[in-house]
């Protein structure tokens, strides 16, 4: 299918252009750049390209989905269908803003009939490369199993299918846009089913990679221009054995749970970084206990998966939890080796934590040098990623 050009701003290199495809082509129509790599899927169903960043290796699909561009596109539909609710006011996108790397900007996400998320919206940058899902659960092992939580999860409640999935499918399916979508994406299928929206969100889901930030074109020699003197400075110290940051962010996704096509193990890392040590026992507060809550193993206290920090500069607050609102907090938190909460029911010194992990011990660092890391993951920033239309609602204003 033909593609049109279309241009974009970028804070400070010449790839302002990508070429987007007809929107029935579907969310990997972007074209080559300078630092993209059209990669074929030769286990997908219809000779799905993908469109990857030079250094990224070749995603990972379940057997039983397989990529094709239909799905892709009946997917991205779905992700920002706001009938798929309880109040057929709230959509994936809700919780996923495209313009903040698919986050939400909140401490903890609200679900759709106003109930609090006990953690923050994670990015949905580069889940194509995930081993595991969500903040603290090994058993999320699939962006299949993970789209399964926000429908039908009753605690907190997110989208609230739970009862009444069949009422809403029957109405999407009747829909004459999800006919033609379903046609496209399931030849055979009669009706829209369940298992074709778990399919289709994740195949979208997988498209949503980024990795054309100012750091990968001076990575990969596009733009050897695109790092300044204090960026790069701070890309030593990140790698370097004094911040060590680069053990629990590293790799092309900056990140230690990574997971395609030529991995043998799956990795499922979680770390308890000393964010809080309340009583002096390594607690964590009892609404966030981390990958404890799942195990029921003491030692699994305030584990949290290390996420991706890609875009980090979009997603605000951080951790878990939402409880630092910059990045130069997080990176004087890990500086010192762990947050001190001098009052209140979290009281506690992360630092002397007796569970926090080898990984967090703290560095010395100036003023500047904080500065300098600061200014390097602001680099991560991948602009092209948070504008792409091929990722954006499809629904014009008026339908919906």
């Amino acid at each position: 299918m033909p593609r049109a050009k279309r241009s974009f701003a970028t804070s400070s290199t010449a790839l302002c252009c990508v070429l987007v495809g007809a929107a029935s082509c579907g969310a990997q129509s972007t074209a080559p750049s300078a630092n993209l790599v059209e990669t074929p899927d030769p286990s997908s169903t219809d000779g799905y390209l993908w469109m990857l960043p030079r250094g990224f290796p070749l995603p990972r699909t379940p057997q039983d989905n397989p990529m094709s561009s239909a799905k892709v596109e009946l997917g991205r539909y779905l992700f920002y269908e706001k009938r798929l609710s309880v109040t057929g006011s709230y959509s994936c996108a809700s919780c996923h803003e495209q313009s903040k790397a698919f986050t939400d900007g909140r401490a903890r996400a609200l679900g759709a009939t106003n109930q609090l998320h006990p953690r923050g919206a994670m990015s949905l940058a580069n889940m194509a490369y995930g081993s595991t899902f969500t903040w603290a659960s090994s058993l999320m092992s699939s962006l299949e199993k993970q789209a399964l939580v926000p429908m039908f999860g009753e605690t907190p409640v997110e989208l609230g299918l739970s009862g009444r999935e069949g009422p809403i499918l029957q109405a999407l399916g009747s829909d004459a846009t999800y006919r033609q979508l379903l046609e496209s994406a399931y030849p055979q299928a009669k009706m829209l089913s369940l298992a074709h929206v778990v399919q289709a969100l994740s195949s979208f889901e997988r498209t949503l990679i980024s990795g054309q930030s100012r750091y990968d074109l001076w990575a990969t020699g596009a733009d050897r221009r695109a790092l300044n003197d204090s960026e790069q400075r701070g890309l030593k110290l990140f790698f370097g054995e004094r911040a060590e940051c680069f053990h629990c962010h590293g790799g092309f996704n900056f990140g230690d749970n990574v997971n395609h096509a030529g991995t043998k193990v799956r990795e499922q890392n979680f770390h308890n970084n000393g964010l809080y040590n309340v009583g002096g026992t390594g607690a964590y507060p009892s609404d966030n206990p981390g990958l404890m809550g799942v195990t029921g193993r003491e030692q699994d206290m305030g584990r949290f998966k290390a996420p991706s920090l890609r875009n980090v500069a979009v997603t605000a607050p951080y951790m878990h939890d939402g409880s630092m609102d910059t990045l130069r907090a997080v990176v004087d938190h890990y500086a010192r080796g762990g947050t001190r909460t001098a009052s209140g029911p979290n009281a506690g010194d992360g630092a002397t934590s007796p569970l926090r992990s080898e990984l967090v011990h703290g560095f010395a660092a100036t003023d500047a040098e904080r500065d300098d890391l600061v200014h390097f993951l602001e680099s991560l920033t991948d602009e092209l990623f948070l504008q792409n239309p091929v990722y954006a609602d499809p629904w014009p204003s008026h339908s919906k």
